[in-house]
C-alpha cells in the first residue's frame, strides 16, 4: 500500500501522516505494524473527541509511538518507548515543529507503555496511554496476543492445567496465561474516563474469549 494511500487514512492529519509513516513502523511484528498504528490513531481520536487535548500532538505521538521496536521477550523492552520517543523528538526537529510540542509529543511517547511504568502527566499522554492499552483488550488484543506467543515460540496453553490451578501463570510458556498476568489487569488502569468506559466493554469481550476457548478444549 502506498504512502499516500496510508495517510489519508489518517484523516484530518494526512499531511502529517504522509511525512511520519515511513518513520512509524520499525521491524516486523504485526502486532505493531501500520495497522495497530492506525487503530490506536482512531482509539486516540474518538477520546479526545470527548476529553479535549491537542489532536496535533497526540496524532504525531500516535504516529511515532512505536517508532522503535524491541521484542517482548528482550530484556531491553523497558526502555522501548524512552528510546522511541528520542528517535520521534529528532524527526519531528527536522519537520520544523517548536521545542515545546517536540516535548509534548515526546513525553506522550514515553509514558504510553505499560513496560515503561512511567506516569503520564498531560492529557495528550493520558489518551495516548488509553488509545494502545485499549488495542491490548477486547477481540484485537486476543489476536495480538496469540500472535506475540506464536511469533515467540509460545505454546497455546497448558493442556494439564490451563487455567494454571495447579501451577504458577508463565505467559512466556502459554498465551492465554498472559490474559490473568497482564490482559485482564488492564481495565483497571485507564486515565481517562472516556478510555474507561471503552475499556469496560473490551474488557467483558476479552472475558467472553478466554471463556469460549477453555470451552472448546
Amino acid at each position: 500500500m502506498d504512502t499516500d494511500k496510508m495517510a489519508r487514512a489518517f484523516a484530518p492529519f494526512e499531511v502529517l501522516a504522509a511525512d511520519l509513516i515511513p518513520h512509524a513502523a520499525d521491524g516486523d511484528d504485526g502486532s505493531h505494524d501500520i495497522a495497530h498504528i492506525l487503530r490506536v490513531f482512531r482509539n486516540a481520536m474518538a477520546i479526545q473527541a470527548e476529553e479535549g487535548g491537542n489532536a496535533r500532538i497526540l496524532a504525531a505521538a500516535v504516529l511515532l509511538h512505536d517508532c522503535v521496536a524491541v521484542e517482548k521477550n528482550s530484556p531491553h523492552r523497558a526502555q522501548a518507548s524512552r528510546l522511541a520517543a528520542e528517535k520521534a523528538s529528532g524527526i519531528l526537529r527536522q519537520l520544523g515543529w517548536a521545542d515545546d510540542d517536540i516535548a509534548a509529543a515526546a513525553h506522550a511517547i514515553t509514558t504510553h507503555s505499560f513496560s515503561a511504568n512511567l506516569p503520564p502527566e498531560t492529557l495528550e499522554a493520558k489518551i495516548l496511554q488509553d488509545a494502545d492499552r485499549l488495542d491490548a483488550i477486547g477481540m484485537v488484543g486476543a489476536a495480538r496476543c496469540f500472535y506475540i506467543a506464536g511469533r515467540l515460540g509460545s505454546g497455546l496453553y497448558d493442556p494439564f492445567d490451563p487455567l494454571a490451578t495447579e501451577r504458577p501463570l508463565d505467559d512466556k510458556r502459554f498465551a492465554i496465561d498472559h490474559f490473568e498476568t497482564k490482559l485482564f489487569k488492564l481495565a483497571d488502569g485507564f486515565q481517562t474516563e472516556t478510555g474507561a468506559r471503552f475499556a469496560e466493554a473490551r474488557h467483558d469481550r476479552l472475558k467472553t474469549v478466554l471463556a469460549m476457548f477453555i470451552d472448546e478444549i
